[in-house]
């Protein structure tokens, strides 16, 4: 089965763009747009980890947009030339990752631990902070009596609004100083390897070649890598990444029939972040209609909930304080993620606004709810789609949330579209009856 026959008659457009030139007009554009953003980035942004950041990734994507460049020139001379193939442009893309993500990430840990205050964002410190505390106390959360002691200006990094897996990668820089024991650059080692295993899932060798097809997961990887909002937050704070690259690696999981292992891996980002948890609902639903329900859920939910046992039986009310309240708006002080889209808007500046984007944000969540329950997905590519819209509808309408939350829709969508290999038979998702039954 081709690329072209097994996506979706509302993908063909897609499939259209991402074609022209053999993908590179699209790898073209994608370097040239993020260079023109990195430079904007480096000149006008009002935190000096994103302008350090900016300067150097832009010579990063210029670099990139420049062979790309070549690259097209090759193809119309030669179009069967090495230099403008799949391989080739996945050495650009590799290029372009290691000098806009981890050379700043490197460069700036280094320099921090030079004794540069100014070259790690917020969350590294709280992320570090919090695998000191779990060496010392036995968990990684501050209760709230330690937190109101603290002065006002340090209050905010008192909090620790992650799940207990993340202290993890702050045990390192517990143990010992240095430029490489900064969280960064083990985020970076998880992403990495989360991502490699799921591209040797998905492009397994078979008897008449690979499981999947090299260019659209090439695309899928950019996503997931080189798109300017993942390379910064990697570069400068970094947590969200090992928690996409999770989420991604359970979604090959799926794709290649391995529900128990779909469900470990997303346990494994579910243990790090909230964000993974409507991703490990979906994949459960798709679990069942696999009749792997129960497999899905063991690791999906049995990950997060091993985690959160000694933490909860250490101190409780530290953990609902940092968990729970301070994510809801209901800590001693308020989050500073306040990114200007509809629902913080209609938050900040309609009456009674933090209800009215509540009751939006429920009325969505009930909508896909219903959409899961009269149509379940029966494809890793429907699941993955569905993360996506999902998530970033939740992104648009949450009273408090960031720019970047916008990488894991948009990596979901992009994802998809690798998640069908062709070699592997997949269940004619679209096509089942609207009446299909959950069965465990």
């Amino acid at each position: 089965m081709s690329t072209a026959t097994a996506i979706p008659s509302r993908l063909k457009w897609w499939h259209r763009l991402d074609s022209t030139g053999g993908g590179l007009g699209l790898d073209l554009g994608l370097y040239a747009v993020s260079a023109a953003f990195t430079a904007i980035t480096a000149a006008t942004s009002t935190l000096v980890t994103h302008r350090h950041w900016g300067g150097l990734a832009a010579l990063g994507y210029l670099t990139a947009a420049l062979l790309a460049t070549g690259q097209l020139l090759v193809r119309r001379r030669r179009p069967d030339s090495a230099l403008a193939g799949v391989s080739a442009r996945w050495l650009v893309t590799g290029l372009a990752w290691a000098t806009t993500a981890l050379l700043p990430l490197t460069w700036q840990s280094i320099q921090r631990a030079a004794g540069r205050t100014d070259r790690a964002q917020e969350e590294v410190l709280v992320v570090e902070d919090s695998g000191r505390r779990l060496l010392e106390t036995g968990t990684p959360y501050l209760g709230p009596d330690s937190i109101a002691a603290l002065p006002p200006g340090e209050q905010l990094l008192g909090y620790t609004p992650y799940q207990p897996g993340m202290a993890l990668f702050g045990l390192p820089r517990a143990l010992h100083e240095a430029w490489w024991t900064d969280t960064r650059v083990w985020f970076a080692l998880g992403t990495a390897l989360a991502l490699i295993l799921a591209l040797r899932l998905l492009l397994r060798p078979t008897p008449t070649g690979p499981t999947g097809d090299p260019a659209t997961l090439l695309r899928a990887v950019q996503a997931a890598t080189v798109l300017p909002v993942c390379a910064l937050t990697l570069a400068t704070g970094g947590d969200d990444l090992p928690v996409l690259a999770l989420c991604l690696l359970a979604l090959a999981f799926a794709a290649t029939a391995r529900p128990g292992w779909a469900g470990i891996a997303v346990g494994a980002a579910g243990a790090l972040k909230l964000f993974a948890w409507p991703v490990a609902a979906v994949l459960v639903i798709w679990g069942l209609t696999r009749r792997a329900g129960l497999r899905v859920a063991a690791g999906a939910f049995g990950l997060p909930a091993l985690a959160l046992l000694p933490t909860l039986l250490v101190d409780h009310g530290a953990l609902v304080e940092n968990v729970l309240r301070f994510p809801l708006g209901h800590g001693l002080v308020a989050s500073p993620a306040q990114s200007p889209f509809p629902g913080y808007l209609i938050a900040a500046n309609v009456p009674a606004g933090r209800l009215v984007a509540a009751a939006l944000l429920v009325a969505a969540g009930l909508a896909i709810a219903v959409r899961l329950a009269r149509r379940p997905p029966r494809t890793a590519r429907t699941t993955s789609l569905i993360c996506g819209y999902g998530l970033l509808t939740a992104i648009l309408l949450m009273p408090t949330t960031r720019f970047g939350y916008l990488l894991y829709p948009i990596a979901f969508l992009v994802w998809a579209l690798a998640l069908d290999p062709p070699r592997i038979r997949q269940p004619a998702d679209e096509e089942a009856p609207r009446g299909v039954h959950l069965r465990t």
